[in-house]
């Protein structure tokens, strides 16, 4: 078996010979794996991805693992390097980059590490405990997890900031930074001794989760300017939240002012449409990623969606009104539902069509009418075996984690009904 090498890798992705479908940067079965990339600089690439600094003397990492994943997290930067961990810096408070803490913590002493992170950090934990069920079900959907499940501890920062600091590590800085983005509480890093940025989820090989359509507020227009600001750095070595590495000051440069522009350009086209008073639904059929953007590898929507960016950016500025004045004060999905069933002529009618629409590439519409028929016959077998098949099709037509496993989440719903 081949060394791993994620910087050949990402060249590949680069020039076309690997396809970011074939490497996607957030997927649940990766392989954790550890690379140094220069002398005391390694790259953990897993679910999320950790950051480790050795000085010689002392360990600090940014970010430290997931829950799914923590145990091998901490096994291959034990194999690498057996230096007391220093300092965790937390790039944000997602599952997914801080729960490795826990497995430093039961397997060695670390009563002496510090672990640093915004100050909305410890808010977003407590939140976590709140809605833990919540969280639960809509993570399931999300990456299709055989049931619901939440953590509900956390270990919080011992050292928070507001805007910035800097913590120095045997004479190494690191210099911590916060900017609004896929969070409110995120960080990055610039290490400039080694050239090094972290960006943490602030770039994924990905478009950008700036839409998640089940999760809080992001702020595209605050991330773009957090982009331009890192690409002004210099940076010789970008290590992501999710996704695998780049080397070159112009590779690291273009890959970021890239991410910026695609996300601006979302954003400020939703923002001329919401000052022109269209509606959510004729804003989000209008956008459009510019063309010369649609096929770098970095920005395609494997994760999140554009679609879902401009729904984000109008819940940003809009609130939750859609522009449609019968979505104010609705009637019960199901009393809709059963009126326009009975005009079409029955719950049966309104599910054949929708295969046949479905059959035929009409996958939106065939979605709609589905819904509909459930919604007006609950029980029905005809109307839960018709939405099955609507969103099975429409699982399978999607590159995007957001709405694949929604899309399976409907699908899945309506086979129970089957059974």
């Amino acid at each position: 078996m081949p060394a791993y090498d994620p910087l050949a890798l990402s060249e590949q992705l680069f020039s076309g010979e690997l396809s970011i479908d074939e490497r996607h940067p957030v997927t649940l079965a990766v392989q954790t794996q550890l690379a140094e990339l220069q002398p005391g600089t390694a790259f953990v690439e897993s679910l999320a991805n950790v950051a480790c600094f050795d000085t010689g003397s002392s360990l600090v990492l940014v970010d430290c693992g997931g829950v799914g994943h923590m145990h091998q997290v901490h096994q291959v930067i034990r194999d690498w390097t057996a230096s007391p961990l220093h300092t965790v810096v937390y790039t944000h408070g997602h599952v997914d980059h801080v729960f490795g803490i826990n497995v430093f913590a039961n397997e060695e002493d670390i009563s002496a590490t510090t672990v640093i992170a915004h100050e909305a950090v410890p808010a977003r934990f407590d939140r976590y405990v709140l809605t833990n069920g919540y969280n639960a079900h809509i993570n399931r959907r999300q990456f299709r997890l055989p049931q619901p499940w939440w953590p509900s501890d956390y270990h919080y920062p011992g050292v928070t900031y507001d805007d910035e600091m800097t913590a120095e590590v045997d004479g190494l800085r690191f210099e911590i930074r916060h900017d609004r983005g896929e969070t409110d509480d995120h960080s990055w890093v610039w290490v400039p001794d080694r050239k090094v940025l972290c960006t943490g989820d602030l770039f994924i090989w990905a478009a950008c989760n700036c839409g998640n359509p089940q999760k809080v507020q992001r702020y595209p227009a605050d991330w773009a300017e957090a982009l331009r600001k890192m690409a002004a750095l210099g940076a010789e070595l970008l290590l992501p939240g999710h996704g695998l590495p780049i080397a070159g000051e112009e590779r690291v440069e273009q890959a970021l002012l890239d991410t910026a522009e695609f996300l601006a350009s979302i954003h400020d086209q939703t923002v001329a449409l919401m000052n022109d008073g269209r509606t959510v639904n004729e804003i989000v059929h209008s956008v459009t990623v510019p063309d010369h953007l649609l096929d770098k590898p970095y920005l395609q929507p494997v994760y999140d969606e554009p679609e879902f960016i401009v729904r984000n950016t109008w819940r940003l500025y809009g609130g939750w009104y859609s522009g449609d004045p019968a979505e104010l004060k609705p009637s019960p999905a199901g009393e809709l539902a059963g009126e326009l069933a009975r005009l079409a002529g029955g719950a049966d009618v309104l599910a054949g069509r929708a295969v046949a629409l479905a059959a035929a590439g009409e996958l939106r519409l065939a979605g709609h009418l589905a819904q509909l028929a459930v919604q007006a016959e609950p029980d029905s077998p005809e109307a839960h075996r018709a939405r099955a098949e609507v969103y099975r099709r429409r699982t399978e037509a999607e590159r995007s984690t957001m709405a694949s496993g929604i899309f399976n989440a409907a699908a899945e719903d309506s086979e129970q009904y089957l059974s």
